[in-house]
């Protein structure tokens, strides 16, 4: 639903390509109920994090206490487990790229003759699988800024912002936000029907793999996080700077002033 949220917006005005009749049978009720039970998931889950900040004496806010860092903690720790985290994530997608790409150009990975046939005779549909895929190949590219240079200063082709810090909340947020929803969509693909098994596999196993991508994707999220963060503005913790990579070595050199 997130990855098609831009789309639906052009078929409240187009009609929704295949047999649907309309948006609504694309956010009907119980889908409707699904995100209201998920949003409420995530509320429970800070209540959570919270409460166990607040029994250790740590900040509410940034987690941190008087303890020193560990080492996976620091800056050097978290670009190391941070870059395995980047590659799973990018591994992860690439079967769901794979097969919406060969069906577009006619090659019928992991799926029958006749649902193939059905896709092509369905006007935009092999082109929505193929705008699903592009969307995954930029998703795991900017995944890559997570640990290199250009995702925390602004590379010299953004030429009004070029030398800038990137703010880590421009970031941070959209990450997590794939990344907690990734989850349970690979989940849903786990629980579809039986006969995507055997000829069908491309329908639904490349998808569950998104359980892995949205783990990994939240892995490195909190690795980038963990490199970014300054001093918290309530408790006071943390450096005053965060470090930059350097482009060619992936060091960790220098401080920001800002």
């Amino acid at each position: 639903m997130l990855a098609l949220s831009p789309a639906l917006v052009v078929f409240a005005f187009t009609g929704v390509p295949g047999a649907q009749d309309g948006v609504g049978d694309i956010l009907y009720w119980h889908r409707v109920n699904v995100l209201i039970m998920f949003v409420g998931g995530l509320l429970w889950a800070a209540t959570a994090v919270s409460y166990h900040r607040r029994l250790r004496h740590a900040c509410t806010s940034c987690g941190r206490d008087d303890r020193p860092l560990r080492a996976w903690q620091t800056p050097e720790g978290a670009l190391r487990w941070g870059r395995r985290a980047v590659l799973i994530a990018v591994v992860a997608n690439l079967p769901y790229e794979l097969t919406r790409v060969a069906w577009y150009f006619g090659w019928e990975l992991g799926i029958t003759h006749e649902f193939h046939q059905m896709m092509a005779d369905t006007p935009g549909m092999l082109e929505m699988g193929l705008t699903m895929a592009a969307m995954g190949v930029a998703g795991s590219i900017l995944t890559h800024g997570l640990v290199h240079r250009w995702g925390e200063v602004y590379p010299r082709w953004i030429w009004f912002k070029a030398g800038r810090r990137v703010p880590p909340r421009l970031a941070i947020i959209p990450a997590s936000m794939v990344a907690v929803v990734l989850i349970p969509a690979g989940l849903m693909n786990i629980r579809l029907p039986g006969d995507h098994a055997g000829f069908e596999w491309g329908l639904a196993l490349p998808g569950t793999l998104w359980v892995v991508w949205g783990a990994a994707l939240g892995a490195a999220t909190y690795a980038y996080y963990l490199r970014r963060r300054t001093t918290c503005r309530r408790c006071g913790r943390g450096a005053p700077a965060a470090a930059v990579l350097t482009s060619r070595s992936g060091a960790l050199v220098g401080h920001s002033s800002e």
